[in-house]
């Protein structure tokens, strides 16, 4: 999809699964099963889905990067995580890339499946970054926030995945920017300190905006449907509410990260219920 300079992907990284309970926070079971039925063990299945941004003039920006496939199989297992053909290096091949033409990957924020994929084990088995030649775009106060989380979201944040982004080439962002033309950041702080959304040529037209966790899945375009992952519920719904202010006309497309079957929508938030006008399962 051309979106002002930039052609614009997703990539499917692959499944995973959490707890239908915590991604849905205080939305009732009989609510919210109809929108993702869960398995035996109560976990609703996920996408890990990025955003490939080629400009033609030498920009590759990756946002996101998924899980990766480093973790131990117990890991794996508590999350159901699935890669098999949907590795970095096998889905980038797909378009023509290896890991070492990403120029910029801009991580929404540093929670294990959104980060993961920068960091994976080498021939020896020692970690090493997935993209030595990209940039790495985070906001400063995520970044801080990773490396000394609460009590409450530390498991989230996995020593494997930041360590080795010390030596990358770190650029911390502080608020909102626009990082190349075209392409800007804007931080939320209900879910996680500074989680930035990524917009991309504004808001007009057929703009785009990378959700996130703000709204992981089309089922979360409510406004009381946060998750139970969410430090500051009620932000959630401020920052979700001026979202829809900003693009709630149908104009431009929302991408969810997580939503196994929808990739993109543009809602009309208009009324009492934000209505998907348009949707697709991939940006091609």
């Amino acid at each position: 999809m051309r979106i002002g300079a930039w052609e614009a992907r997703t990539l499917d990284f692959g499944r995973f699964r959490l707890d239908g309970g915590a991604m849905f926070g205080v939305v009732p079971r009989t609510l919210w099963e109809k929108e993702a039925p869960p398995d035996a063990l109560n976990r609703i299945a996920m996408a890990l889905r990025c955003l490939l941004l080629q400009n033609g003039q030498g920009r590759v920006v990756l946002v996101d990067c998924g899980a990766g496939d480093k973790d131990s199989p117990a890991f794996r297992d508590i999350f159901a995580l699935e890669d098999e053909g949907s590795g970095v290096v096998e889905v980038l091949a797909r378009h023509g890339l290896k890991p070492h033409d990403v120029t910029d990957l801009v991580l929404s924020h540093l929670h294990f499946d959104h980060a993961g994929g920068a960091v994976r084990r080498d021939a020896s088995g020692q970690l090493a970054l997935t993209f030595p030649q990209a940039t790495v775009h985070v906001q400063k106060v995520q970044w801080e926030w990773a490396l000394a989380p609460s009590v409450r979201d530390r498991a989230s944040y996995l020593k494997d995945n930041l360590e080795p982004l010390k030596g990358a080439r770190l650029h911390l962002v502080e608020g909102e920017a626009e990082l190349l033309p075209g392409l800007r950041v804007r931080p939320v702080h209900g879910h996680t300190p500074s989680m930035q959304l990524v917009e991309v040529d504004g808001l007009g037209g057929h703009g785009l905006v990378y959700c996130a966790d703000l709204v992981p899945t089309a089922a979360h375009l409510p406004l009381p449907w946060v998750m139970g992952y969410d430090l500051h519920p009620l932000t959630v719904v401020e920052e979700k509410e001026a979202l829809y202010r900003r693009v709630g006309d149908g104009s431009a497309w929302l991408l969810f990260e997580h939503d196994p079957a929808v990739a993109a929508a543009r809602v009309d938030a208009s009324g009492r219920k934000p209505l998907v006008v348009e949707a697709l399962a991939a940006l091609e």
